[in-house]
């Protein structure tokens, strides 16, 4: 309901999620070498492989699936300043990210995580919902917000018999890349968005004018490229970023894997950028040049341009169960492949019995 205070999800409930993955769904991008989208290849231009064994492809769509989609904004009073632009955006999200057939959802946070607005087709209530923005405390619980947000997605699009592969489950943050005392922690947040085929995108906020010109926040959002470009590809599964799969020298994709075998917590000024890493989504900094409402026009072609390839991996073990850290691999068959940079999610979680 508006307005509700949401409850985090308990630490100890998240930590000892248990799964039977039965479908995978992975967000696949493809780039020629300018950086621009390719979106004219086919299934079978496509391999898959989980832990190096190759996969059916069940499902595959390129950017027509129907979207479920939760949008965390902050509303910290750290943001004030942008408030009159945040409370512009919602017509952004409605038309260039939701689209004609999609549900969306409005979570706020500060010290706290409340639901301004529960799951509808209605873009007046979305545009509604940002145009009544209000800011709050000045304390950030991100990863407890991105915890309501992974909770609120995975009750939607289950897979049925009849629709094997309902739709997407997409997670959109609006924030400052900081987290200043949330129960929650990262890796939690991140293994159960994997294990539920969540995608997360990123806008990352920085703060005012006068901050930028002053001494630089320590945990502020880095940028990672200069503004529409794109960094040296990285490693196979890397998140397309607007840097690749790295930052601030960091692997972004070796960094998610560690968080969400051992559910730690990152550096707070990369929590974004390895959140769209782990998932297969995108982060977009508006630290330096992009505007706000540019990053959400790119995260709305990029969503919209995506290939979604879904299998049912096949266990390699007696009791039916394969646990521990599962990479997923994506790539074109080798006529397809030459001058195109593949990224998707890097894969996925499944913690053992009684850990």
């Amino acid at each position: 309901r508006p307005g509700t205070q949401i409850q985090a999800t308990p630490p100890e409930v998240l930590a000892k999620l248990k799964a039977r993955v039965t479908l995978v769904n992975t967000p696949v991008t493809v780039r020629d070498s300018n950086g621009a989208m390719i979106h004219d290849l086919d299934e079978q231009d496509f391999r898959v492989t989980d832990n190096g064994v190759p996969q059916r492809i069940t499902h595959f769509e390129v950017g027509g699936d129907p979207i479920s989609l939760v949008i965390l904004a902050e509303t910290s009073s750290r943001v004030e300043p942008f408030l009159p632009q945040l409370r512009k955006t919602g017509i952004l999200f409605t038309e260039q990210v939701m689209g004609p057939e999609a549900e969306a959802a409005v979570i706020g946070f500060d010290n706290g995580v409340k639901t301004l607005q529960g799951f509808t087709r209605s873009h007046d209530a979305i545009q509604s919902a940002f145009a009544a923005l209000n800011t709050g405390e000045s304390d950030l619980h991100l990863f407890d917000a991105m915890a309501a947000g992974v909770e609120m997605l995975s009750g939607r699009r289950k897979p049925t018999k009849e629709t094997p592969a309902p739709g997407r489950r997409v997670l959109l943050i609006l924030s400052e890349a900081l987290d200043t005392g949330s129960e929650s922690r990262l890796g939690e947040v991140l293994r159960r968005a994997q294990l539920e085929n969540i995608t997360i995108f990123s806008v990352g906020l920085s703060t005012t004018r006068a901050e930028l010109q002053a001494k630089p926040r320590q945990n502020a959002p880095v940028p990672m490229t200069p503004p529409g470009t794109f960094g040296m590809p990285g490693p196979p599964g890397t998140a397309p970023t607007t840097g690749g799969g790295t930052s601030g020298g960091i692997d972004l994709i070796a960094l998610a894997q560690v968080l969400v075998e051992h559910t730690k917590s990152a550096a707070t000024q990369h929590s974004l950028e390895v959140g769209a890493a782990a998932t297969g989504g995108a982060y977009y900094s508006t630290f330096k040049g992009r505007s706000i409402e540019s990053a959400i026009d790119e995260i709305g072609g990029e969503l919209h341009s995506q290939y979604v390839i879904s299998y049912s991996p096949a266990s390699r073990s007696d009791e039916g169960q394969d646990f521990g850290y599962h990479q997923i691999s994506v790539s074109l068959v080798p006529d397809k492949a030459s001058g195109k940079k593949v990224t998707t999610r890097p894969g996925y979680y499944i913690p053992p019995p009684g850990s």
